[in-house]
C-alpha cells in the first residue's frame, strides 16, 4: 500500500518518526508521500525523505507547495523556492494547494491569487497537483480546468464532497483520495453513499495522519493521533462498501499512486 497523504512533518511525530515508519511497513504501506503545506514545510518534508533514505530507501517521497491556509503568508520568492524544491527527486507534486472557503485562514483574494500561480507553476514544470478544497468547489474547479490537459495528473486529496462534485472531478479525469473520513458514519455519510462511484483506477488512499484517525479501529487506541499504519483500516471500509476484495484495492490504488507520482 502507498498512503499518498502524510503530514509527517506535524510536531506530534516528534518523539517516534521512525517507529512510525517502522509500523507502517510491519502492515504493509510501503511508501509514505509526506506532504507540503509551505515553503518551509515543504523544506522539511523534503529533509525528511533525505534524513531517512540510508534506514528506509525508496520509501519516503514528498510534494511541496503552499496550503490556502498559508496563502497569506507566502514571501515574495516562494514561487522561485517551490520550483528550486520540485527539482529534488524526492519531490514528486506541486501542492497542497487549493481553496478553502471554509474557515478562510488566508483571504479568499490571496488564496485564489496564490492557487492560480500553483497551477501554473504544476503545468510549467509538467508536475502533477495534489489538491485541497473546501467550500470552494466552483471556484477551484475553474481555476483548473484550463489546466486539465497541461499536468499529468490533479489528485482531489482527501475528497469530502456531494456525488456532483464527485462526478465532475471523474469526468475531468481526476484521481480520489480517500481517507478515515469514510470510516466515520457520523460526517462521513455522504462520502459512504458515493464512494462506489469512484472507479478503481481513479482510486488513491491516504491517512492524512495525523488527522482524521478511523473510527472504525477496534480496540480504540489511546492516542487520537492517526498514523500510517491504520490505513488498512481506510482499505477495509472501501472494500465493505463497494464489496471489492481488499487486496485488489490495495494493489491498484498503490499501481495507481506509482503512475500518478512516478514512484
Amino acid at each position: 500500500m502507498i498512503d499518498i497523504g502524510v503530514n509527517l512533518t506535524n510536531k506530534r511525530f516528534d518523539k517516534d518518526r521512525s517507529d512510525i515508519i517502522v509500523r507502517a511497513k510491519v502492515q504493509g504501506v510501503e511508501r509514505l508521500l509526506i506532504t507540503g503545506t509551505s515553503v518551509e514545510e515543504s523544506l522539511q518534508a523534503l529533509g525528511l525523505c533525505q534524513e531517512y533514505q540510508q534506514q528506509f530507501p525508496k520509501t519516503l517521497y514528498a510534494t511541496a507547495g503552499v496550503h490556502p491556509h498559508d496563502a497569506d503568508g507566502v514571501s515574495d520568492d516562494y514561487l522561485v523556492q517551490l520550483t528550486q524544491l520540485a527539482q529534488h527527486v524526492e519531490i514528486k507534486a506541486i501542492g497542497e494547494c487549493g481553496l478553502d472557503f471554509n474557515r478562510n485562514f488566508s483571504t479568499p483574494e490571496q488564496q485564489l491569487k496564490v492557487f492560480k500561480a500553483q497551477v501554473d507553476l504544476a503545468a510549467k514544470l509538467d508536475m502533477p497537483l495534489f489538491l485541497h478544497q473546501r467550500d470552494a468547489f466552483e471556484p477551484w474547479f475553474s481555476i483548473l480546468k484550463p489546466f486539465l490537459d497541461k499536468v499529468p495528473a490533479m489528485v482531489a486529496h482527501c475528497f469530502t464532497g456531494n456525488a456532483q462534485e464527485l462526478k465532475q472531478c471523474l469526468a475531468a479525469d481526476m484521481y480520489i483520495g480517500i481517507t478515515g473520513w469514510l470510516c466515520d458514519e457520523r460526517r462521513g455519510q455522504e462520502l459512504r453513499d458515493i464512494v462506489s462511484l469512484i472507479p478503481l483506477e481513479r482510486l488513491l488512499i491516504e491517512t492524512d495522519a495525523p488527522y482524521l484517525t478511523p473510527r472504525t479501529i477496534r480496540p480504540r487506541p489511546k492516542s487520537s493521533r492517526n498514523e500510517p499504519s491504520y490505513l488498512p483500516y481506510v482499505v477495509e471500509e472501501l472494500a465493505t462498501i463497494t464489496a471489492i476484495d481488499p487486496k485488489e484495492i490495495a494493489c491498484q490504488t498503490s499501481i495507481n499512486a506509482e503512475k500518478v507520482f512516478n514512484l
